[in-house]
Order: C-alpha cells, then sequence, then structure tokens
C-alpha cells in the first residue's frame, strides 16, 4: 500500500498527481488524512481522504508518501500518529519514503535523512538537507537513493510520480504509464 499522507494545507498538486499516476500502475494508494476525512489543501482544494492516518498499518514493500506545501508539512509534523508513521517508514528497512517540496526539510528536522543521502528539495530549502548532513541535487526533478525518493517541487510532481512507480514496479511500469500519459519530460 501507498499511504499519502494529506494534512491541512497540503500541496494539491503533488499529492494527487502521485496518487493519480500510482493508480495508473495499479499499485494500492490509500489518500490518509490527519485531523479528519475532508482535506483541505495550500490552494483551497478539499479531498476526502481514503482513511484517517491512524488507521494506516505499514507491512514490508509499503511506501509513505509526504507532499509539500508549508501547511502540510506543519500538519504532518503536528501530528503524532503522521510522526509515528513517518518514523517507522524511515527506519524500517522494507518500507518506502518519499517526499516532495517542503516535505524533505520535515525529514531533515526530525534526523530521519540518511546521512549522505542524495535528495532534492523546494528551491531555497535545501540548507535543511545540508545540516542534516544529506547531499542535496538540486538540478534534478527527483532523487532516489536507496528507500528515500524525493522530489523538487510541484512542477516535478510527474517526475515525482514516475519514480514511485519505478521504485515499487519496476522501469517497464513506469514506460508503460508515462506513455499512457503522453508524458515527455
Amino acid at each position: 500500500m501507498v499511504y499519502i499522507l494529506l494534512g491541512a494545507g497540503f500541496e494539491e498538486a503533488e499529492a494527487l498527481v502521485a496518487a493519480d499516476v500510482l493508480r495508473r500502475a495499479d499499485l494500492p494508494v490509500a489518500l490518509t488524512g490527519i485531523g479528519g476525512s475532508a482535506v483541505t489543501g495550500s490552494h483551497n482544494i478539499t479531498v476526502r481522504a481514503d482513511l484517517p492516518v491512524e488507521e494506516a498499518a505499514l507491512k514490508a514493500g509499503d511506501m509513505v508518501v509526504l507532499p509539500g506545501g508549508m501547511g502540510g508539512v506543519a500538519s504532518m509534523e503536528g501530528s503524532k500518529s503522521a510522526m509515528a508513521l513517518i518514523r517507522q517508514a524511515a527506519e524500517e528497512p522494507e518500507i518506502w519514503l518519499a517526499a516532495i517540496c517542503a516535505a524533505p526539510t520535515l525529514l531533515a528536522r526530525a534526523g530521519l535523512l540518511p546521512r549522505g543521502a542524495g535528495c532534492v528539495c523546494y528551491p531555497g530549502m535545501e540548507g535543511e538537507l545540508v545540516k542534516a548532513g544529506a547531499v542535496p541535487f538540486m538540478d534534478h526533478p527527483v532523487v532516489a537513493d536507496g528507500r528515500l525518493v524525493t522530489g523538487r517541487g510541484p512542477g516535478s510532481a510527474f517526475d515525482f510520480g514516475l519514480a514511485l512507480v519505478e521504485v515499487l514496479a519496476g522501469a517497464d511500469a513506469a514506460d508503460r504509464v508515462r506513455a499512457g500519459l503522453h508524458y515527455r519530460p
């Protein structure tokens, strides 16, 4: 299962494009709400979550996806349940963790970025990644390093979603989805 965390103020493009792309690859996705089943994003789009964060139960092969949006990141940081799920994903060797835009900085502040990990975030926020011992690749839209996948921002949402498909289902699946989308970076 791929759990995409939705907290008030999340970046809609990053969450919903990722969910759409993953579902096109026939991967199970749960929009996972923090603080309620109807969650309003940073651009005033309200999304109905599939389940509350308290009901997420990780197992081997699962992934936790953290969309950006300053409000969404603050919602995740302020939720004990969300942070417990994020910590579990970061610490268990068979769980994937993905973050885009401002969300990689949450991982940096929480001490959950592996030292020396290659990653990317919203431009201008990379100082937090460096402080945490990560190596930012700011000229890349997406960086996959081990079990961690990071994306730069809303403009890289399709690249991010396709990278998630590739790590979970393989390059052929990502290529099929890319072709179906008529996406050319």
